[in-house]
């Protein structure tokens, strides 16, 4: 998180929450994170969420208070978030 002059925390304009890819290759492993919306989809972010991996599982993993505080925060979710949500 960058600061200004004053020392005082700067939150970045526009927040989504997306998934962000991880794993081997060949591997459909994804980590739900939080970031900038102009950032790049395996670039830094500013907090990790859960992961979930697609396949014949589906197995998921949400931290659903720090989920709602990025909501409530004005973070908006990618459709496909939505969805697993």
């Amino acid at each position: 998180m960058r600061k200004d002059r004053n020392n005082v925390k700067i939150l970045p304009m526009s927040l989504v929450i997306r998934s962000a890819r991880t794993g081997k290759k060949g591997e459909r492993k994804f980590r739900i994170v939080v970031k900038e919306k102009r950032s790049r989809r395996d670039g830094v972010s500013i907090e990790v969420l859960g992961w979930y991996e697609k396949g014949k599982n589906g197995a998921k993993q949400i931290d659903k208070k720090r989920y709602e505080y990025w909501i409530s925060q004005g973070a908006q979710p990618s459709p496909a978030i939505e969805k697993l949500v």
